[in-house]
């Protein structure tokens, strides 16, 4: 898949942990932990909202494109 979660990165760096964050959010910490890790096909953009709100950053903090070599 060519869309990369960085969302432990973005975790990382604003020292929060799973159960905060998944707190705050109000979803579950498999939800999160799923987004975390990449397992995930599509996210909501309520939920994105959301992160972002308690992340304090831009979706594309969180999301990244790279390229498939077969393009």
């Amino acid at each position: 898949m060519a869309i990369i979660l960085r969302l432990d990165r973005v975790m990382a760096d604003r020292k929060i942990s799973l159960n905060e964050l998944a707190e705050r959010v109000g979803i579950t910490n498999v939800n999160l932990s799923n987004l975390k890790t990449g397992k995930v096909k599509a996210i909501r953009f309520s939920t994105l909202n959301a992160i972002c709100r308690e992340l304090h950053c831009q979706p594309g903090d969180i999301l990244e494109y790279q390229g498939d070599s077969k393009e």
